[in-house]
Order: structure tokens, then C-alpha cells, then sequence
């Protein structure tokens, strides 16, 4: 009797199933895979548009299209960000400006160049006119000659529509001064504040304008001889690049770094 009901069913319960989570875990997988195969082709630079984009924006200063794409399109990886990309763009071309700048004063010191009174650099940090001080004052003075004033005017004729900052600084050689100025620290921050009066006058905006004095903390030649002790009386203009290095900041000892323990005092005996 037990054997035939025991036919007589129809099929015999199937055990319930305990993994169906990885249906959903599966899911989730393929979703994330295909969220991250989405972020990596938005991060790729189409360089094809990037050069079309690098190429309009040289037409627009001046037809330099070509060395701003050969300044940008070799730094350019594949894996570069959008950010990354922009200021790579923002640097070549402030590049680009400034060495139009570079040649402009150049061009404008071109006789005092070829005396080698003036020399024009140009480096990361901007566009420097330094100017031998036998060309601006008389000796220990800090007052123009008027002859210098027509060279100066000159180049604050090219800085006056430039938006960068400007920074003048005066140097000296190691010799002692012995007249209204204390030291040479006075001198040259005179000799400084002077140029920085004169750009003033001839319509360069004051608040892009720094006076510095160094005295004869920067040499550029040998103190013991009078030529070197001549090639160090100098005044630097320096025309600032407006794209400055990034900021880092400094971790402190509350970012997790330890702070070096202060130092003992020295017993009393």
C-alpha cells in the first residue's frame, strides 16, 4: 500500500535554492565594469579635437597656432585630465606671450643691448630687463639721468597695456657708501622705488608695481674686481608670468606629521 502511493506522486519536492544572491551580485559587477569603462573613455583626450582647439586659439593670438600645438600636443598623454589639459594650455600660451614681450623690449633696448649695459632673460618665472646701474644714475645716487629716463619711458610705453605684474629690483656691489644713505640696503631701495615712480608717472598701474631692494646680496659677477664690482650695480625688471606654479601646502603636525620637540633649556649652574 505504501509502495503505490508512492507512485502515484507526481514528483518530489525540489530543495530550495540558498544562492540566488549571485544573480544580483552579478548584476552589480557588470554594472560597476560598465561604469568604469565609462569614466576611463571620458578621461581619454580626443587629440584630434585637442589640436583643432590648440590651433583656433593660436589664430586668435596672432597666427601661433603651430608652437602652441608643439608646445602642448608632446606633454599630452592619453591618460591626461581635463584639468590638466587646460593648463597646459594656459602655459604655452602665456608662453607664447611672453616671449612676444621678451623680444618686444628687446627690440626697444636694442643699442644698450649691443653695448651690453642691458640684457633680457626669460625663464618660468617671466620676462627680466636688467639694466646696469652706470646707465640709470650717477654714482652712489639714486636720482635718473635724463637719459636713462628716455630708456625707461620707453620700455613702460610696452608695460603700461600689459596686465602682469612688474617687479623692479636694485642691487649693489659690496662696497661701503659713505653719503645720505645709510647703507647699500638704502640705496638700492631707492635706486628701486625710483624706477617704480618713473613707470608710475608714465601710466603704469600702481597695484602691479614692486619695489625690492637686495643691497649686495645677489652678486651676478666678482666683488674683487672693478668689472664684476660694475656688472653687480644693476636694477632688474622682472615682468611676472601670469600662470604661476601650483600651491603645495605644508602639512602640519595636526595633518598627522610629529612635531620635532623643543629643545631643552641648558641647565643653570
Amino acid at each position: 500500500m505504501t509502495q503505490y502511493r508512492r507512485a502515484r506522486r507526481p514528483y518530489d519536492e525540489e530543495p530550495e535554492n540558498h544562492e540566488r544572491w549571485l544573480i544580483s551580485y552579478a548584476d552589480f559587477i557588470t554594472l560597476l565594469f560598465a561604469f568604469f569603462v565609462v569614466m576611463y573613455a571620458i578621461s581619454v583626450v580626443n587629440t584630434g579635437k585637442y589640436k583643432v582647439f590648440s590651433d583656433a586659439l593660436g589664430d586668435a593670438f596672432g597666427g601661433a597656432g603651430a608652437a602652441l600645438t608643439q608646445n602642448t600636443e608632446v606633454q599630452t598623454t592619453p591618460q591626461a585630465t581635463p584639468q590638466a589639459v587646460r593648463r597646459r594650455v594656459m602655459i604655452a600660451q602665456e608662453k607664447v606671450r611672453m616671449t612676444k614681450l621678451a623680444q618686444d623690449l628687446l627690440a626697444t633696448m636694442a643699442p644698450l643691448v649691443k653695448e651690453g649695459k642691458v640684457r633680457v632673460t626669460q625663464d618660468s618665472r617671466g620676462v627680466s630687463v636688467e639694466i646696469n646701474a652706470s646707465v640709470l644714475f650717477d654714482p652712489a645716487e639714486a636720482k635718473l639721468t635724463e637719459e636713462s629716463r628716455e630708456a625707461l619711458q620707453a620700455v613702460a610705453v610696452l608695460l603700461k597695456d600689459d596686465p602682469h605684474a612688474v617687479q623692479v629690483e636694485g642691487h649693489t656691489d659690496n662696497q661701503p657708501i659713505r653719503n645720505m644713505y645709510a647703507s647699500n640696503w638704502e640705496l638700492s631701495s631707492m635706486r628701486a622705488a625710483t624706477v617704480v615712480r618713473l613707470f608710475i608717472e608714465s601710466g603704469v598701474a600702481p597695484e602691479r608695481l614692486t619695489a625690492v631692494g637686495h643691497a649686495s646680496n645677489h652678486p651676478v659677477a666678482d666683488n674683487n674686481d672693478p668689472i664684476g664690482r660694475a656688472r653687480n650695480r644693476r636694477v632688474a625688471i622682472t615682468i611676472l608670468s601670469g600662470v604661476p606654479d601650483p600651491e603645495t601646502e605644508i602639512p602640519t603636525a595636526a595633518d598627522g606629521a610629529e612635531a620635532a620637540p623643543a629643545p631643552r633649556p641648558a641647565p643653570v649652574r
